[in-house]
């Protein structure tokens, strides 16, 4: 395991640098395909912009929210009964701006300075700087390919877990697609009840799995409520990455403080994001099917259409994203993106953004049409870049 202390260097959002890249190319002309940030193209059901527009007519809307509403409450709770078959008391939902701010504050009232956080390597990188911001000493635990990204318990010591107050696990997994089962959970929720430690699920992605298969939610698993939270989202379930509106939802204390946390340095949602929430809550859920077959598709185009040219990328489980490991010829996943990105004008991101185990691996993006898809086969095969190894 790597250990990193309060202070440790950070670079600029690994998004942002990309972004730079791009926009070079772009003005020396180039089609810039980007695969690199997730943010979805599809677009949402007409019936909750409309909601959201209604919500927006009204002047009463634009005070302070200090409580989210009956109505987005009630959503929740019937989504979740409808979803994942777990039950909700009010007491335990709460709304956050987007899983991201939520993660980035959640650490806050639970550890204080040198306590011990265990987060994932690979993983989303808010899950390590959140908790760091809190002067929180970081536990790295590994996920390895050849245990499919999956955490083991027993690469944890002993005396570590004995140590740490909270573990954030996120399945499915971004960056690297992974599925949890649900003896995996299980085996969680026995972890946490023998090492008295705190669980922040990310959940973000459960209804966008693969092949046939669902999603689950950590909560569902007996005993999860007793020892944590998960963060649920629908910003990709429901093309609303742009209302930043998330949940966290479980275990009552925890939310209970985490609330009053919140309270210190946010006033509430804007009542007609609620509104907008609400309704794809309630609503018609075609969309989530829809969003399925179509990440699907394009994962197809990705996936096969690579494998086809020499490129063996495997099918992603969930999530949005595709891993892959960079060809032979390589030394780094950056040097490899910037060759992509300069000889394809195809743009992904580095595992190297995800943490030590992500080196040697980079992550697509699922944000464009399966033709559009294979065109990136097409530029990849077209570009030389994978015949680097063959010359060696």
């Amino acid at each position: 395991m790597q250990f990193i202390k309060f202070g440790h260097e950070t670079e600029s959002n690994i998004f942002n640098q990309l972004d730079e890249k791009k926009r070079e190319l772009i003005e020396r002309g180039v089609d810039v395909i980007n695969l690199s940030i997730g943010t979805p193209d599809f677009k949402p059901d007409d019936f909750v912009m409309q909601a959201v527009a209604d919500a927006a007519k009204n002047p009463d809307n634009y005070k302070y929210s200090m409580y989210d509403t009956d109505e987005l409450n009630t959503a929740v709770q019937d989504w979740y009964l409808r979803r994942y078959n777990v039950k909700l008391d009010k007491e335990q939902i709460m709304s956050v701006c987007g899983s991201q701010e939520g993660i980035a504050h959640v650490a806050f009232p639970f550890v204080k300075e040198g306590d011990l956080v265990l987060a994932p390597d690979p993983g989303y990188p808010i899950f390590t700087f959140g908790p760091m911001m809190t002067g929180a000493e970081l536990g790295l635990y590994p996920l390895y390919p050849e245990k499919n990204w999956i955490l083991d318990f027993n690469d944890i010591p002993e005396d570590v877990a004995d140590r740490a107050k909270i573990i954030i696990v996120s399945y499915p997994n971004n960056p690297t697609t992974a599925l949890a089962d649900v003896e995996f959970y299980e085996n969680l929720v026995k972890f946490a009840k023998k090492h008295n430690i705190m669980v922040i699920h990310d959940n973000a992605y459960s209804d966008l799995v693969m092949d046939g298969k669902k999603g689950l939610s950590f909560l569902s698993i007996d005993g999860a409520m007793d020892v944590g939270i998960e963060f649920n989202s629908l910003s990709k379930t429901y093309n609303l990455t742009g209302m930043r509106v998330s949940f966290a939802v479980g275990n009552k204390q925890m939310i209970e403080k985490f609330r009053d946390f919140r309270s210190q340095i946010d006033y509430g949602m804007f009542y007609p994001v609620q509104a907008g929430a609400a309704a794809a809550l309630n609503g018609n859920q075609d969309i989530v099917e829809r969003n399925r077959i179509g990440y699907q598709a394009r994962r197809d185009a990705l996936c096969g259409g690579l494998r086809s040219i020499g490129w063996d990328v495997e099918d992603s489980k969930g999530t949005m994203f595709v891993w892959a490991k960079i060809p032979e010829g390589y030394n780094s996943s950056v040097e490899f993106i910037l060759e992509m990105m300069d000889k394809a004008g195809v743009v992904a991101v580095a595992g190297d953004s995800f943490g030590e185990m992500g080196k040697g691996y980079i992550r697509f993006a699922l944000v464009v049409p399966p033709e559009r898809m294979k065109e990136v086969v097409k530029r990849i095969d077209e570009s030389g870049i994978l015949k680097k190894g063959e010359s060696k």
